[in-house]
């Protein structure tokens, strides 16, 4: 089979979208079907786009031996609302012109959020005569306006439209969670038009590995009990639960080191907040390439994930969960719902309710006081997702699913 993959986010930006998206269209392929990408330049999350790119409207190239077609687009880091519309509609019209390059299809594979890639999902089905996969992260708006972000009313309802009209159009709706798929048959979508692609990983690139001597000496960590949240940093992370529990722990204990890798709109104002409580017990590291990331693992004595306390929670499965479990090292999980009933069905971690810090802080010491426990719980979290988490088992379940 020929399907077109249509993202907003893919490879080489660094994020859990992108990184998720590639080991799909790899496994895809390597299942035996044909597969094409149109996305935008990279610009996420820097709203930069890099040289090789930057000064055209579209171009083609590859990876993994995948046909890329990427097109312009607004690149904006942070700002208004109306700046973020241009980002969003930007890609939305030229990524038409990629459609028309990409070669013939069978399916369209469509990846939202952003919801307003809907637009270009009907174009690309009017042009192709192809079946469209509508492939849901994360359900929008309802996530956005549940967590506060949209309050508009006439947004809302111009927004709930499309939403309603993409559901409609496509053959088959992929959910990544069970909540998600739960949300779209309490709305009425046929159970025979859902299929389910969770997040995995790939174990190969998380293998666990001795410390980086180079890194650790560059972060100043030796011989430090390091706890490391990689990836995105949002609103819906609530990650000022770590910072109130490095606070706790800093005069306890001076060997516990949080490290943050990535970046997200809450970043600056969790830099702040670290820097108003005089936090010497934090450091702050940027988005790293995925090949880059197991370094950033190995230094790692637990990892951590943590969701705010919000309706939705229950249904996510935070992607930041998978490689830390792949890397043989414990995971504390701050959270209600999936993704607890996941880290606590691995034996790999343990679960917090969310919101919490002084029981994160007594966890930490806890674990940090047994590193026999922590070894064991590192060998059963690597052995649960290899087993049931790999992408190439995920997207084997997914296909057979969609009766490819």
């Amino acid at each position: 089979m020929r399907i077109l993959m249509l993202t907003q986010y893919f490879y080489p930006e660094n994020g859990a979208a992108q990184v998720r998206l590639l080991e799909v269209a790899k496994a895809i392929r390597d299942h035996g079907h044909e597969i094409e990408i149109v996305t935008a330049f990279p610009n996420y999350p820097t709203g930069v786009i890099p040289t090789d790119y930057r000064g055209k409207f579209f171009m083609k190239d590859s990876h993994a031996g995948i046909p890329i077609y990427r097109t312009w687009i607004y690149p904006v880091q942070r700002g208004k609302f109306w700046k973020r519309l241009l980002n969003y509609f930007s890609f939305v019209f030229s990524a038409c012109h990629g459609v028309l390059k990409a070669g013939k299809a069978d399916y369209i594979f469509v990846e939202s959020p952003p919801l307003f890639i809907g637009f270009t999902m009907f174009f690309a089905k009017w042009v192709k005569g192809a079946r469209v996969i509508l492939n849901i992260s994360d359900l929008w708006p309802e996530s956005a306006v549940s967590l506060g972000l949209v309050t508009n009313r006439s947004v809302i309802a111009l927004t709930e439209r499309l939403e309603r009209s993409m559901y409609k159009t496509a053959w088959r709706i992929s959910a990544q969670t069970e909540g998600i798929i739960k949300s779209l048959k309490d709305r009425g979508i046929p159970e025979a038009k859902l299929v389910f692609l969770p997040n995995g990983v790939n174990p190969d690139l998380f293998a666990p590995q001795a410390p980086d001597k180079a890194l650790n000496q560059k972060l100043k960590l030796k011989n430090k009990f390091v706890i490391l949240y990689a990836g995105t940093m949002g609103y819906a992370h609530g990650l000022d639960v770590a910072l109130q529990a490095a606070k706790s722990l800093e005069q306890i204990d001076p060997e516990v080191v949080f490290l943050f890798v990535g970046d997200g709109s809450e970043k600056p104002r969790l830099q702040a907040m670290a820097q108003d409580l005089q936090l010497n017990n934090v450091r702050w590291v940027d988005f790293q390439p995925i090949t880059e990331m197991k370094r950033y693992y190995s230094l790692a004595s637990l990892t951590l994930s943590t969701l705010r306390r919000y309706k939705l929670s229950e249904g996510v499965r935070p992607s930041k969960v998978f490689p830390g479990l792949a890397s043989a090292k414990p995971l504390i999980y701050v959270g209600e719902g999936e993704g607890a009933k996941i880290v606590a069905d691995s034996g790999g971690g343990i679960v917090l309710p969310p919101e919490e810090p002084e029981l994160l802080a007594q966890a930490i010491l806890e674990l940090k006081k047994d590193p026999e426990r922590c070894r064991k719980m590192g060998k059963l979290g690597r052995e649960f997702v290899s087993l049931h988490y790999s992408w190439s088992s995920i997207v084997a379940r997914w296909l057979e699913d969609l009766g490819l």
